[in-house]
């Protein structure tokens, strides 16, 4: 009789746990198995965007591509329809940043500075890595320099510490103190960049450097 009584108090005292604790196991369980298949359903969603994006900006390269080798009106407005697309439907994606960073581009090609500068804008607003930071930058301040802001051009880069571009930087920053009148400067700056592209080919830097010091002899 004890070891019944004993057994039929297990089973009561299990009971009365039960009773106590149960739902709020149930509820525990039931978010848990929320979690669980929330983040289930975020990876999936993440992993059909990036597919889809990574589509769109397959077709906009081709798009580009007909742009450039062809010259073609229809080319064009493909390339910047899915561009803008890539951007308003997946602003968060790294697609959308190399859509702008396109887009940038092909308005250099159209002679369409401020258009250019306004994609590069939005690259720089949206989180984009470190060097895609610096490259987006290196490609604005040579726009800059292009429409004659100079002094705006050499404060951008000024900004720039990645050192994966600076060979690109410090030759940029040669171009624009030429432009500006400053041999000297310019001088420095081509051979800072020479100096930090050693070992690797820099034709074109080589020559500005050689035809300013040839004419400063």
């Amino acid at each position: 009789m004890s070891e019944m009584r004993t057994e039929e108090e297990q089973v009561q005292a299990l009971k009365d746990w039960w009773k106590e604790n149960g739902r709020s196991l149930m509820i525990g369980v039931a978010a848990a198995l929320a979690i669980v298949m929330g983040w289930k359903a975020w990876q999936q969603n993440q992993q059909r965007n990036a597919e889809t994006a990574s589509l769109l900006y397959q077709n906009m390269v081709d798009a580009v591509v007909g742009v450039v080798s062809e010259d073609d009106a229809a080319s064009l407005s493909t390339a910047r329809h899915l561009g803008e697309q890539l951007k308003a439907d997946f602003e968060n994606e790294a697609y959308a940043r190399f859509a702008a960073m396109l887009l940038a581009r092909v308005a250099v090609d159209q002679g369409e500075l401020d258009r250019a500068l306004s994609e590069l804008d939005w690259v720089l607003a949206h989180e984009p890595d470190s060097e895609q930071a610096e490259l987006a930058s290196l490609r604005k301040a040579r726009i800059l320099s292009a429409q004659g802001k100079t002094d705006e051009a050499l404060a951008l880069l000024a900004t720039l510490q990645n050192s994966a571009f600076e060979v690109q930087v410090a030759e940029a920053r040669g171009d624009l103190l030429f432009k500006n009148g400053d041999r000297d400067g310019a001088r420095e700056a081509y051979q800072q960049a020479s100096d930090r592209a050693a070992g690797t080919q820099q034709p074109l830097l080589r020559m500005k450097l050689a035809d300013l010091t040839a004419e400063d002899q």
